[in-house]
């Protein structure tokens, strides 16, 4: 007869396994279940004094989102009509001018530039201060650059080299928007930590504005001013301030239309008219091209200038795609030689190639014929608005009388403290005998001077 097997401990087994792994109905008890009855936000405990009070979401949303926007078009995006700096370019100089980084001193590192306006007075991102500061120096983006740069500024093609290897320090025009700030011709206010003082705006010789023009994108709004010749410009201004009365007309009699940095032509006037006139506008560009015979007689249209912020190896890149895809016949070659800022681009043409259809179908699908969209917005008494070109002129004049008469004000106050000093003195010497007298009798200064 076989052996009955043991019977295993069923208590045990039961046992282990609980210790090692909790039942379903223990874990469902140790969880407490949600209060679905409960109303309202869970009360934490508060300091003595401060209380919770309900607001709607949405009413809140809207309040958050208003101030977000106000604060990028305030404080970020937008240029003052004033001075036609952003806020990030106002501090970068002003912080050059703070720190002696002036036309007649060595260069300095840029990363010292960037971290010195970063850490006093544009809390944001060293690389935003950085591409603000290589954009002043750049001079196929301002058509008067504000920085002197020393090293890679970058091209239309290719970005600058990193700010440890470059160097800065502020342009001789620069020092023309900084001018006779020193006497209170501008408001200074608190950085944004309180520890030192910042312009509200520049006193700005020139103006600004028109002359270097200004792009941004702020919170449903955005600029797109293009540059001007500053010869032009400041004639216009002046007849505005001979003629208070002067039409748009008459001022466009001296400003002929924008002035781009990297040339090109512009087509037609009626995108100018637009634009002067009602603040909104889009001005054809187109590049400056040449047909000519080059080697084996075969024909080729030399590109010199380009449509203003074009990218002349983007161009050259697109051309060759719309070859490869037969979208564009007749071009047998495409070479970019630009080099040293100085435009070089150069297409072959096959033999049986009409040299003006090619260029024709050229203008048509790349860039080497574009649009300049004109909206002109900008901070006018801290609001944002679309101007026309007198309001862009008669903004500079409001702010240039201001600042005269309060640097008028601030060297009559010096001059009176200095005519009270004056006076006092004079009266000293008419009585210089008795002055002596008391000087030699007192038992040290401080009695002297009583």
């Amino acid at each position: 007869m076989a052996a009955k097997k043991p019977k295993k401990n069923s208590a045990s087994k039961k046992t282990t396994s609980g210790a090692n792994k909790p039942s379903k109905r223990l874990a469902k008890k140790s969880i407490p279940k949600p209060n679905t009855k409960s109303v309202g936000v869970a009360q934490l405990p508060l300091a003595p004094g401060v209380s919770v009070q309900p607001v709607q979401l949405q009413d809140e949303m809207e309040r958050s989102f208003l101030d977000y926007a106000m604060s990028v078009i305030m404080s970020r995006a937008l240029p003052d009509v004033r001075d036609g700096l952003k806020p990030v370019h106002r501090r970068i100089i002003w912080d050059m001018h703070q720190q002696g980084f002036r036309p007649d001193r060595p260069f300095v590192k840029c990363a010292r530039v960037t971290g010195d306006t970063m850490a006093r007075y544009h809390p944001h991102g060293d690389g935003a201060i950085y591409d603000a500061l290589v954009r002043m120096a750049q001079p196929f983006s301002l058509r008067h650059p504000l920085i002197d740069f020393h090293g890679n500024y970058g091209s239309p093609d290719f970005g600058p080299a990193a700010s440890r290897y470059t160097e800065s320090r502020l342009h001789p025009l620069a020092m023309q928007l900084l001018a006779d700030i020193d006497e209170d011709t501008v408001d200074l206010i608190a950085n944004y930590d309180g520890t030192s003082e910042e312009p509200s705006v520049l006193p700005s010789r020139f103006p600004n504005l028109l002359v270097n023009g200004s792009q941004g994108i702020a919170v449903g709004m955005a600029t797109s001013i293009p540059p001007h010749n500053l010869g032009e410009v400041v004639d216009a201004t002046l007849h505005l301030i001979n003629h208070p009365d002067a039409s748009i007309a008459d001022l466009m009699k001296f400003v002929k239309g924008p002035d781009f940095p990297t040339g090109g032509l512009i087509l037609g006037r009626s995108g100018i008219n637009d634009a002067y006139k009602t603040g909104r506008g889009s001005i054809k560009m187109r590049a400056k091209v040449a047909i000519e015979e080059g080697q084996r007689n075969q024909m080729r249209i030399v590109v010199t200038e380009l449509p203003y912020q074009a990218s002349c190896s983007a161009i050259a890149a697109r051309i060759q795609e719309l070859v490869d895809g037969g979208e564009l016949d007749g071009i047998a070659d495409v070479n970019d030689n630009s080099s040293g800022g100085e435009t070089n681009l150069i297409i072959t043409l096959k033999r049986d190639a009409n040299s003006n259809v090619v260029m024709n179908n050229l203008f048509k699908l790349t860039t080497l014929q574009t649009s300049f969209p004109v909206n002109m917005v900008a901070l006018v008494d801290g609001v944002p608005r679309v101007i026309n070109l007198r309001d862009a002129l008669q903004g500079y004049v409001r702010h240039q009388i201001d600042v005269i008469t309060r640097r008028s004000n601030y060297r009559l106050t010096k001059a009176q403290d200095r005519g009270h000093i004056l006076e006092g003195r004079l009266k000293a010497l008419n009585v210089i005998d008795e002055v002596i007298k008391v000087i030699r009798g007192s038992e040290d200064g401080n009695a002297a001077k009583a």
